[in-house]
């Protein structure tokens, strides 16, 4: 297929290339041109804007950080939907707000044009392996036509009903996993706390039942105090807040996720958000008052 792809950060450049390496022309709009130089030089051809680009595909996918992203580039001014022609596929598989995501969809419909939500999981390394879970919200027949493309970035596509049903279930996925890696955080540092090794209680905690893929991956990073970023914190922020939002939108208690994201707050306010998730530690350490009980 001829794809057009937006958004070439930390996920949307390996996304990218995977689509290049399985066989589709791939064109690319950047708002930092050296962001697309890499799959330029592979082959990938420049557009001026995202409506020009759309003009040329048979799908465009976006990947950028935002709701008010998502809406510039696929919708504003010079967006996708300008240049964009009857029967085009669009898939957004960025994180945002789901009722953004159904205002979109309605407005590319007029547009005789499919709207697929289609958020991830996996971070950086799925994304760079092709490894990545894939939660779509649209029609059955858009994701059909999709799966081509799916097929090069990851081998779990899950349907999971009419638009904003993926979005919903990414921010479903997030509440869990950032509430998952604030009780991490907390054992590991009772455990420190207590004169234990952390990641030696870690390695125990992965072979019982409080074992799961945030103790594996940030809980070995909070164990060895490894706060470099795969995904930075501002971006769980961005995903809670929405999450922590849609909650309250329809009545679902929530009390967990809102105490991890006064730490993630915290975290945000210490102007660690650039740094990896695995920085909460450093936040209920200092809580605690450091040291060893």
């Amino acid at each position: 297929m001829q794809v057009g792809f937006i958004g070439l950060g930390a996920m949307g450049h390996p996304m990218a290339r995977n689509l290049m390496d399985g066989g589709h022309r791939l064109a690319v709009w950047a708002r930092r041109p050296e962001t697309a130089r890499p799959l330029l030089e592979r082959g990938a051809t420049a557009s001026q804007t995202p409506a020009a680009l759309a003009a040329g595909c048979e799908a465009v996918v976006t990947m950028v950080t935002s709701t008010d992203d998502v809406r510039q580039v696929l919708v504003g001014d010079d967006g996708v939907i300008a240049g964009v022609r009857p029967g085009t596929l669009v898939i957004d598989m960025s994180t945002i707000d789901p009722g953004a995501t159904r205002e979109m969809a309605a407005a590319f419909r007029d547009r005789e044009v499919e709207m697929l939500d289609a958020p991830v999981s996996g971070g950086p390394a799925g994304a760079r392996n092709g490894t990545l879970a894939i939660m779509v919200g649209g029609t059955a027949e858009a994701l059909e036509r999709a799966r081509p493309l799916f097929a090069c970035l990851g081998p779990t596509v899950i349907h999971l009903g009419p638009s904003g049903a993926g979005q919903t279930t990414k921010l479903c996925h997030q509440l869990a996993l950032l509430v998952t890696a604030q009780g991490a955080a907390e054992a590991l540092n009772l455990a420190r706390r207590c004169g234990l090794d952390a990641e030696q209680v870690r390695q125990v905690m992965m072979a019982g039942v409080a074992s799961s893929c945030v103790m594996d991956l940030f809980g070995t990073k909070m164990a060895a105090r490894d706060f470099s970023a795969g995904i930075e914190s501002r971006l769980y922020h961005k995903d809670l807040g929405l999450a922590l939002g849609l909650a309250h939108a329809r009545g679902a208690a929530t009390p967990a996720a809102a105490v991890t994201m006064q730490l993630i707050n915290g975290l945000m306010g210490r102007e660690l958000g650039r740094q990896d998730l695995s920085a909460l530690v450093a936040v209920v350490e200092e809580i605690g008052g450091g040291g060893e009980g």
